[in-house]
């Protein structure tokens, strides 16, 4: 007999993310897509500058639509096929973090997907510890770096998506890196 396998819910309606210019959210990221590794779902994220992805930080859902059988205990992000989706979109798109839906816990549920991890009944996510450092390190070097070359200073908003995940930034931690940009020393040198 073959087992029954049955679709996680249906995504809610999308709905406008409250960002200017925003693509709705939820976005939905069905069966053909993960199983091609296709990332056209996120294409309407992707054609945005990067101003409107830091004005839209936060707001992105994700709702992977992949059958499972009634009595799988796995959470998503054990989940092979949707973990190499998450994982290539991580890739395409290093901005992703930065825009993903942090209290109902699309981030910390997107960084389980990259990271090694174990879930506890009490405590929720328990991220292998060094890991975790790294990776976060690594990111918000590479946003601040990726924004700052727009000329934008997201540092606050990177704040925020590290105390998501449990970390408390050093008020020294930016210091030794350059200072963002103004829109108007940029201007200055063209």
């Amino acid at each position: 007999m073959a087992p029954d396998l049955a679709p996680d819910p249906a995504p809610e309606p999308q709905r406008p993310a409250p960002g200017l210019g925003a693509p709705p959210t939820p976005v939905p990221v069905p069966p053909a897509a993960i199983q091609d590794l296709d990332l056209a779902p996120l294409s309407a994220w992707a054609s945005l500058d990067p101003a409107a992805l830091l004005a839209a930080a936060g707001q992105l859902e994700l709702s992977f639509v992949w059958p499972r059988e009634a009595d799988d205990p796995r959470e998503l992000s054990e989940i092979p096929e949707l973990r190499l989706w998450s994982l290539r979109a991580d890739a395409a798109h290093p901005w992703l973090p930065l825009v993903l839906e942090r209290a109902g816990g699309q981030l910390t549920r997107h960084v389980a997907m990259l990271l090694p991890h174990g879930f506890h009944r009490q405590e929720g996510i328990r991220f292998a510890p060094e890991s975790l450092d790294l990776w976060l390190t690594h990111r918000l070097f590479l946003l601040d770096g990726w924004l700052r070359s727009s000329g934008l200073n997201g540092r606050a908003g990177l704040g925020q998506m590290a105390a998501v995940l449990g970390y408390e930034l050093d008020p020294n931690f930016w210091s030794r890196l350059p200072s963002a940009p103004s829109p108007a020393s940029l201007g200055e040198q063209r």
